[in-house]
């Protein structure tokens, strides 16, 4: 078990010394909003929506995943959308853009990774300021119609038109029930009354104690196939390594849980532990007589300029229910009420020269001339329409 898990899921007397640290971070924080509740500090608005993502705890929670999800969802229907995040902690700040070829130690492996998952429909940018990451984003993609804040729970400046809180019950999540530094809350559990969203992932029946429990939705994060780095068609279930010299690599962030699940599939494998952020080489996936090497997809993209075909990767994909693909489009909905901002949702060529013809149930595009039905002012365009599209 690594050092914070034995940190952020015990009561030690080192908690009772930093508690009264976690009560003045907690008033700072609650000062802060009101300061922009008030419009003491400016607020910063963009014309098309902003979704933001995040985590009550210091742990991902599924949020990366499920932002993948998203790009995807809001893609099939159309839309284009854009990712801004505040990435990794050796970025100099200046806003940069995150690519399959990026540097990981620049733009960071979350990053990184959507920027593979989300391929060339959907930009990524990094920086230290989201505002000024999401000005660069849109300079450099005028067609970006909606933008996904991977975090900023805690960021009042950049208004957001939603916000989407995971938690996951699969494991401990809430720690000891401390704010940060004495514990792995970012923030009051009764911040949760305040989201649009609550997504959670629960092995069993769990209750939050939220006002609104309509808010409350389910998903489930599947990690059962592996796919082989060089080759990343190739999917494979666990039984495909049966009776295989396996060994596991992964840095001490995510060692705990992919070893553990590496057990629950039924898999044996020598585990290989490093520091964390470590800068993955091709010597330390030269292990001899491995007949495969596995990995979490997080930490396989930095190998991917090195790796060979014994590397294969655990993704972590999910599943949500049905309600909550209809809030989000609801929520989409209420920000393009106006015919300027619905052109947006138009074809790029359309929107260039504004040649379209509007009718009661339908939007033709000129471009190629397809019929999309219209639902409350929002093209539904199927996925393989967007795609013929761009």
């Amino acid at each position: 078990m690594k050092w914070s898990d034995l940190y952020w899921h015990r009561i030690t007397p080192l908690h009772f010394i930093l508690w009264p640290l976690s009560l003045l971070f907690l008033l700072l924080m609650a000062l802060r909003r009101l300061g922009y509740w008030l419009d003491l500090f400016p607020t910063t608005n963009f014309p098309i929506p902003i979704i933001v993502v995040d985590s009550m705890t210091v742990e991902d929670s599924g949020k990366t995943s499920l932002v993948i999800w998203l790009v995807n969802f809001l893609t099939s229907r159309g839309l284009r959308p854009g990712i801004i995040t505040q990435g990794f902690t050796d970025n100099p700040g200046k806003p940069v853009v995150a690519t399959a070829t990026s540097d990981p130690a620049i733009v960071g492996s979350k990053s990184l990774l959507m920027a593979q998952r989300c391929g060339t429909d959907c930009p990524v940018w990094t920086g230290y300021d989201r505002i000024a990451v999401a000005r660069a984003l849109m300079a450099a993609n005028p067609d970006c119609n909606i933008l996904i804040c991977d975090d900023g729970l805690q960021y009042p400046r950049l208004h957001r038109d939603m916000e989407i809180v995971t938690i996951d019950f699969s494991e401990p999540s809430f720690g000891n029930g401390l704010i940060l530094p004495a514990g792995p809350l970012r923030d009051s559990l009764k911040r949760l009354d305040k989201a649009d969203t609550i997504v959670m992932n629960s092995v069993t029946k769990q209750h939050l104690n939220v006002k609104d429990q309509e808010s409350i939705h389910n998903m489930r994060l599947t990690k059962d196939t592996f796919f082989n780095l060089t080759n990343p068609d190739s999917r494979v279930g666990p039984s495909a390594f049966s009776n295989k010299c396996l060994h596991a690599i992964s840095d001490i962030d995510h060692a705990q849980w992919f070893f553990d699940h590496l057990n629950f599939l039924r898999l044996t494998a020598k585990c290989h532990t490093f520091k964390k952020n470590h800068r993955y080489q091709k010597q330390d996936l030269q292990i001899p007589g491995a007949e495969a090497i596995l990995m979490t997809e997080e930490e396989a993209v930095r190998c991917r300029p090195f790796a060979d075909e014994t590397l294969w990767v655990l993704p972590v994909d999910i599943v949500t229910d049905v309600r909550l693909q209809e809030v989000i489009l609801n929520k989409i909905r209420e920000k393009f009420k106006t015919n300027t901002l619905l052109n947006s949702l138009v074809c790029p060529l359309c929107k260039q020269s504004l040649k379209y013809r509007e009718s009661e149930n339908d939007l033709i595009c000129e471009a190629d001339q397809l019929a999309f039905p219209v639902i409350d002012g929002i093209p539904a365009i199927q996925e393989t329409s967007a795609r013929k599209l761009t």
